[in-house]
Protein backbone atom coordinates (compact mmCIF):
# COMPACT_ATOMS: atom_id res chain seq x y z
CA UNK A 1 0.00 0.00 0.00
CA UNK A 2 1.34 3.26 -0.79
CA UNK A 3 1.18 6.17 2.07
CA UNK A 4 -0.28 8.78 1.25
CA UNK A 5 -0.31 12.52 2.91
CA UNK A 6 -3.39 14.71 1.70
CA UNK A 7 -2.27 17.98 2.37
CA UNK A 8 -5.40 21.44 2.20
CA UNK A 9 -3.77 23.99 0.85
CA UNK A 10 -2.88 27.27 2.69
CA UNK A 11 -5.54 30.04 3.48
CA UNK A 12 -6.57 31.13 0.09
CA UNK A 13 -6.11 35.33 -0.82
CA UNK A 14 -10.07 35.45 -1.98
CA UNK A 15 -13.21 32.99 -1.63
CA UNK A 16 -14.05 30.69 -3.56
CA UNK A 17 -17.17 32.60 -5.04
CA UNK A 18 -15.13 36.01 -5.59
CA UNK A 19 -11.92 34.45 -7.90
CA UNK A 20 -11.65 31.28 -9.75
CA UNK A 21 -8.48 30.53 -8.88
CA UNK A 22 -7.05 32.71 -5.99
CA UNK A 23 -3.52 32.44 -4.33
CA UNK A 24 -2.67 32.18 -1.21
CA UNK A 25 -2.78 34.86 1.68
CA UNK A 26 -0.07 35.75 3.25
CA UNK A 27 -1.26 33.56 6.51
CA UNK A 28 -1.60 30.63 3.76
CA UNK A 29 2.09 31.32 2.96
CA UNK A 30 2.97 30.80 6.54
CA UNK A 31 0.83 27.88 6.66
CA UNK A 32 2.55 26.19 3.67
CA UNK A 33 5.71 27.02 4.98
CA UNK A 34 4.79 25.13 8.81
CA UNK A 35 3.29 22.14 6.46
CA UNK A 36 6.28 21.46 4.99
CA UNK A 37 8.03 21.52 7.99
CA UNK A 38 5.78 18.66 9.38
CA UNK A 39 6.48 16.97 6.66
CA UNK A 40 10.33 17.17 6.61
CA UNK A 41 10.43 13.66 8.47
CA UNK A 42 8.96 11.96 5.87
CA UNK A 43 10.69 12.62 2.86
CA UNK A 44 11.36 13.35 0.43
CA UNK A 45 8.84 11.67 -1.34
CA UNK A 46 6.89 12.44 -4.90
CA UNK A 47 4.92 15.53 -4.73
CA UNK A 48 1.30 15.97 -6.41
CA UNK A 49 -0.22 19.35 -6.77
CA UNK A 50 -4.05 20.07 -7.70
CA UNK A 51 -3.32 22.49 -10.56
CA UNK A 52 -5.37 25.06 -8.76
CA UNK A 53 -2.93 27.87 -8.05
CA UNK A 54 -3.53 27.92 -3.82
CA UNK A 55 -2.65 24.19 -4.11
CA UNK A 56 0.61 25.01 -5.81
CA UNK A 57 1.53 27.60 -3.82
CA UNK A 58 1.30 25.88 -0.80
CA UNK A 59 3.42 22.69 -2.48
CA UNK A 60 6.29 25.01 -3.34
CA UNK A 61 8.03 25.14 0.67
CA UNK A 62 7.62 21.47 0.26
CA UNK A 63 9.15 20.85 -2.87
CA UNK A 64 12.07 23.33 -1.99
CA UNK A 65 13.05 21.85 1.25
CA UNK A 66 12.92 18.28 -1.17
CA UNK A 67 14.73 19.98 -3.93
CA UNK A 68 11.96 17.83 -5.91
CA UNK A 69 9.65 19.09 -8.60
CA UNK A 70 5.79 18.82 -7.94
CA UNK A 71 3.62 17.08 -10.60
CA UNK A 72 0.64 18.30 -11.60
CA UNK A 73 -2.37 16.30 -11.42
CA UNK A 74 -6.10 17.58 -12.23
CA UNK A 75 -8.01 14.12 -10.49
CA UNK A 76 -7.05 15.85 -7.30
CA UNK A 77 -8.58 19.18 -7.87
CA UNK A 78 -11.84 21.04 -6.09
CA UNK A 79 -15.06 19.43 -7.15
CA UNK A 80 -16.20 21.49 -10.09
CA UNK A 81 -19.13 23.43 -10.04
CA UNK A 82 -22.15 22.90 -12.17
CA UNK A 83 -21.28 24.52 -15.67
CA UNK A 84 -22.43 27.84 -16.63
CA UNK A 85 -23.31 28.34 -12.76
CA UNK A 86 -21.90 32.38 -11.99
CA UNK A 87 -19.37 32.69 -9.91
CA UNK A 88 -20.91 34.68 -7.36
CA UNK A 89 -23.39 31.89 -6.65
CA UNK A 90 -20.80 29.09 -6.44
CA UNK A 91 -20.88 29.60 -2.68
CA UNK A 92 -24.34 29.01 -2.05
CA UNK A 93 -24.37 25.81 -4.48
CA UNK A 94 -21.62 24.40 -2.24
CA UNK A 95 -22.69 24.74 0.92
CA UNK A 96 -25.93 22.95 -0.01
CA UNK A 97 -23.87 20.53 -1.98
CA UNK A 98 -22.11 19.73 1.36
CA UNK A 99 -25.47 18.89 3.29
CA UNK A 100 -25.75 15.75 1.08
CA UNK A 101 -24.66 12.70 0.26
CA UNK A 102 -22.33 11.17 -2.48
CA UNK A 103 -25.60 9.06 -4.40
CA UNK A 104 -27.41 12.25 -4.79
CA UNK A 105 -24.74 13.95 -6.85
CA UNK A 106 -25.31 15.25 -10.12
CA UNK A 107 -23.31 13.02 -12.80
CA UNK A 108 -20.44 15.60 -13.00
CA UNK A 109 -19.64 15.58 -9.95
CA UNK A 110 -19.95 11.84 -9.49
CA UNK A 111 -17.33 11.41 -12.16
CA UNK A 112 -15.29 14.22 -10.68
CA UNK A 113 -15.54 11.70 -6.78
CA UNK A 114 -14.73 8.37 -8.77
CA UNK A 115 -11.47 9.59 -10.54
CA UNK A 116 -10.60 10.97 -7.59
CA UNK A 117 -10.73 8.05 -5.95
CA UNK A 118 -9.29 6.24 -8.71
CA UNK A 119 -6.25 8.44 -9.15
CA UNK A 120 -5.77 7.58 -5.34
CA UNK A 121 -5.61 4.01 -5.25
CA UNK A 122 -3.66 4.14 -8.14
CA UNK A 123 -0.66 5.49 -6.66
CA UNK A 124 2.39 3.20 -6.70
CA UNK A 125 4.39 4.69 -3.78
CA UNK A 126 4.26 6.76 -0.67
CA UNK A 127 3.23 10.63 -2.07
CA UNK A 128 2.01 13.99 -0.65
CA UNK A 129 -1.22 15.35 -2.20
CA UNK A 130 -2.00 19.15 -1.92
CA UNK A 131 -5.97 19.03 -2.30
CA UNK A 132 -8.81 20.87 -1.45
CA UNK A 133 -11.56 20.53 1.26
CA UNK A 134 -13.72 17.87 -0.51
CA UNK A 135 -11.40 16.52 -2.39
CA UNK A 136 -10.19 15.57 1.08
CA UNK A 137 -13.23 14.89 2.60
CA UNK A 138 -14.29 12.50 -0.30
CA UNK A 139 -10.84 10.29 0.29
CA UNK A 140 -11.88 10.04 3.93
CA UNK A 141 -15.45 9.35 2.97
CA UNK A 142 -14.60 6.53 0.90
CA UNK A 143 -12.20 5.26 3.38
CA UNK A 144 -15.06 5.24 6.41
CA UNK A 145 -17.63 3.83 3.90
CA UNK A 146 -19.46 7.45 4.64
CA UNK A 147 -21.91 8.64 1.86
CA UNK A 148 -21.64 11.72 3.31
CA UNK A 149 -20.22 14.35 0.99
CA UNK A 150 -18.30 16.17 4.42
CA UNK A 151 -17.23 14.02 7.19
CA UNK A 152 -15.04 16.16 8.93
CA UNK A 153 -13.54 19.45 8.28
CA UNK A 154 -9.31 19.39 7.68
CA UNK A 155 -7.89 22.81 8.36
CA UNK A 156 -6.05 24.56 5.81
CA UNK A 157 -2.52 23.18 5.18
CA UNK A 158 -3.85 20.16 8.06
CA UNK A 159 -2.18 16.67 7.05
CA UNK A 160 -4.63 13.98 6.51
CA UNK A 161 -2.32 10.38 5.89
CA UNK A 162 -4.30 7.80 4.12
CA UNK A 163 -2.92 4.25 2.92
CA UNK A 164 -3.94 3.38 -0.80
CA UNK A 165 -3.78 0.51 -3.52
CA UNK A 166 -6.36 -0.99 -5.82
CA UNK A 167 -8.62 -2.64 -3.41
CA UNK A 168 -9.43 1.11 -1.82
CA UNK A 169 -8.47 3.78 0.98
CA UNK A 170 -7.85 3.19 4.62
CA UNK A 171 -7.89 5.88 6.95
CA UNK A 172 -4.63 5.96 9.37
CA UNK A 173 -5.09 9.74 10.47
CA UNK A 174 -7.57 13.09 10.13
CA UNK A 175 -5.42 16.24 10.05
CA UNK A 176 -6.20 19.07 12.08
CA UNK A 177 -9.62 20.13 12.17
CA UNK A 178 -11.12 23.74 12.06
CA UNK A 179 -14.08 26.06 11.60
CA UNK A 180 -13.42 26.45 8.07
CA UNK A 181 -15.13 28.91 5.96
CA UNK A 182 -15.96 27.82 2.63
CA UNK A 183 -13.46 30.21 0.08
Amino acid sequence: MARLYLVRHGEASAAWHVEHDPGLSELGRRQAAAAAQRLRAFGPLDIVSSPLLRARETAEPTARLWERSVSIAGQVAEIPSPEGLPLGDRQKWLLEFMQGGWSKAAAPQGRWREALLAYLAAQPRDAVIFSHFVAINAAVGAALGLDDVISFRPANASITTIEADRNGLVLIERGAEAASVVR
